[in-house]
């Protein structure tokens, strides 16, 4: 289970945010059966709409959604968050995985590659709100962190990372990122670019210092105060965060109603049934000929069917 702390700085003047999210991002890896560069684009993707959903959403009835388009391997990357600390994720092309950067590292960003950044939010309401962004590089902080300045005009400072072993598994994954509040003074920006100076690799800290140990190497200088997450019900001092899918057998068999008679009938004579395969978390419902022929006919089934 991954968690997420928050806190302010420098007087209320920066506001933080931070997840250590190791275990989702293995589990995700291992439901999508994931390259160790679509590992670390995903694994990035979800820590990072995690943050932008703490970030932006006012209720908790809210969701975010990321859907970084790209012209790379990878196809397209896509996350979805809510504040109940649960998210989902997958990516098109799970085997994508382009040779090494020079220095060594996953080539998150040749992985993506130049597109779009669409972002959808739910409200509280049904209403949903939706903006799209060039992607700069596909490194995913980097383009998170524009989206945030240009859409919203939230100056913030936005760090992701997922550190692989030898065999794939994820050794680390998590992410920081600090808005700068409206009236923050010039000498705490110039502090905080300082801290953030040389900062290539937010894994490495992570695996140092652990969470609140970076948060409070990143914050030096800046008087750095956590949040009491206990008024809110947290008593562990933090927020849990897990990987998780709306999908369901209910929404499996919903699926088929969208299916013509016959296309069901072909289903039944030729497979034996149906197997309804989740892109978000790859879980595979088996539905039976009894409940295929149960189901109701459902009207314009020649539409896109529904996602979970």
């Amino acid at each position: 289970m991954g968690r997420l702390i928050r806190g302010l700085a420098a007087e209320g003047n920066l506001r933080v945010l931070a997840v250590e999210t190791t275990d989702i991002a293995e589990e995700a890896r291992e439901r999508h059966r994931l390259s160790p560069t679509a590992t670390a684009a995903l694994g990035r993707a979800m820590s990072g709409v995690l943050l932008l959903t703490f970030l932006l959403s006012k209720t908790p009835k809210e969701r975010v959604a990321l859907q970084f388009v790209g012209d790379g391997p990878l196809g397209r990357a896509v996350v979805e968050a809510a504040p109940d600390g649960f998210v989902r994720g997958y990516v098109k092309n799970p085997g994508a995985h382009p040779p090494l950067r020079t220095d060594g590292k996953l080539d998150v960003g040749a992985a993506i590659g130049k597109g779009e950044l669409k972002v959808d939010r739910l409200l509280s309401n049904g209403e949903l709100y939706q903006s799209s962004v060039e992607l700069v590089s596909g490194e995913i902080a980097e383009d998170l962190a524009r989206y945030l300045w240009q859409s919203e005009q939230i100056p913030s400072a936005v760090l992701l990372g997922v550190r692989v072993n030898a065999s794939g598994a994820v050794q680390m994954a998590g992410g920081i990122a600090v808005q700068v509040l409206p009236g923050c003074p010039e000498e705490v920006i110039g502090r905080l670019e300082q801290n953030l100076q040389g900062r290539n690799s937010i894994t490495d800290l992570l695996l140092e210092k652990g969470l609140q140990g970076a948060v409070e190497t990143l914050m030096e200088g800046l008087d750095y105060d956590a949040t009491d997450l206990s008024a809110v019900g947290f008593h562990e001092g933090h927020i849990p965060l897990k990987f998780r899918c709306r999908c369901s057998r209910e929404r499996a068999l919903n699926a088929l109603v969208y299916f013509s008679p016959e296309e069901r009938e072909s289903m039944i004579e030729q497979d034996g049934g149906a197997e309804v395969c989740c892109h978000w978390c790859a879980e595979k419902y088996q539905i039976t000929p009894e409940e295929i022929r149960s189901l109701p006919i459902g009207e314009g089934f020649l539409g896109e069917v529904p996602k979970a």
